[in-house]
């Protein structure tokens, strides 16, 4: 005489029942809203000569040049020594508000020696800030 099976085995012998009425997985949501953040100088960083390379990055958006009406994209602001401007109206274009409407993500640039803040700001095709704002941690580097 055969012993008869177990459960355990039964179940493992059959496929699980698959049914129309399961729903499809969904796709995750995007974890991260968009960023725009320094890739150097870092927060800290100390200067010699006052001529250095700022590069930018951003993640979750393009990068765009002024005037490029396309969707989820803009282009960098810095904002040296200053407070942010109003995000209801374009970005000044001064000293302490310097545009890369080019589309560019790293610049040379050149500061008096001293303690200095900076910050990005992202501007939409026409300077404007997006809503909600795209703006970076702000840093501080020394330049001797």
């Amino acid at each position: 005489m055969t012993p008869a099976p177990t459960p355990a085995a039964n179940q493992a012998a059959k496929p699980a029942p698959q049914t129309a009425a399961q729903p499809a997985a969904k796709p995750a949501p995007n974890p991260a809203s968009p960023q725009v953040y320094f890739i150097w100088p870092y927060d800290g960083t100390v200067i010699n000569g006052g001529k250095f390379w700022l590069r930018m990055g951003l993640r979750n958006m393009g990068v765009a040049p002024k005037g490029a009406d396309v969707p989820n994209t803009g282009h960098h602001h810095v904002l040296i020594d200053t407070e942010l401007p109003s995000m209801t109206e374009p970005i000044p274009n001064d000293r302490n508000h310097l545009h890369f409407g080019a589309g560019e993500t790293e610049a040379r640039i050149e500061l008096p020696p001293g303690t200095h803040t900076l910050q990005l700001l992202l501007g939409d095709k026409d300077h404007v800030p997006h809503k909600p704002p795209v703006v970076s941690k702000k840093i501080t580097i020394t330049v001797r």
